[in-house]
């Protein structure tokens, strides 16, 4: 990490999570439940362990971090409380503030994307999202013969979703971007 004190960091991380990572005592329940864990190399609970041991780098190093969904399954089966998606959440934010890259150059385009259509519609909406990430990522004809069945199904809106209290959203994204809402 290039200008870190793992002091400094340690602050950050309680601040933008609001919550002890010393909850967590790796019963492992977040991780069993996890459903991307098959395609991670270190389970949700192991990157906790990470920062508890004071191995931050490593922390927000791990691709994990990049492909939590943010489901919430791990944190409603923690019988200590600990909100591990909010902490996973913690830790992408720190590892962009650190200039730590996700390890698929992709991820970070996805995960801009995704952003940007909750900031923009209030919640996903699907189309534009995988507008904007073929667009970032140029993979124009990757899962392209899914379209169809998915549209059929009615998997896909063609409109953004209608939901209320845009604008607060919106000050939300204002305020966490630095800006005046």
């Amino acid at each position: 990490m290039k200008n870190t004190d793992p002091n400094n960091f340690r602050e950050k991380l309680d601040t933008i999570m609001s919550q002890d990572i010393a909850l967590c005592y790796q019963c492992g329940k977040c991780s069993a439940g996890c459903p991307v864990r098959d395609f991670t190399e270190t389970p949700p609970n192991r990157v906790g362990r990470f920062v508890q041991l004071g191995f931050y780098e490593k922390a927000i190093s791990s691709p994990s971090i990049w492909l939590c969904a943010g489901c919430q399954t791990c944190s409603t089966r923690c019988p200590q409380g600990f909100d591990m998606a909010r902490f996973m959440d913690a830790l992408r934010e720190l590892a962009i503030e650190y200039g730590i890259k996700p390890p698929d150059p992709d991820g970070m385009a996805f995960h801009r994307s995704f952003l940007n259509q909750i900031k923009n519609f209030g919640r996903s909406y699907e189309i534009g999202f995988l507008l904007e990430y073929k667009l970032k990522t140029r993979h124009f004809f990757q899962d392209l013969d899914l379209a169809p069945v998915t549209l059929i199904k009615g998997k896909l809106g063609l409109l953004p979703p209608k939901v209320k209290g845009k604008k607060s959203i919106r000050k939300i994204f204002a305020e966490a971007e630095g800006g005046k809402a």
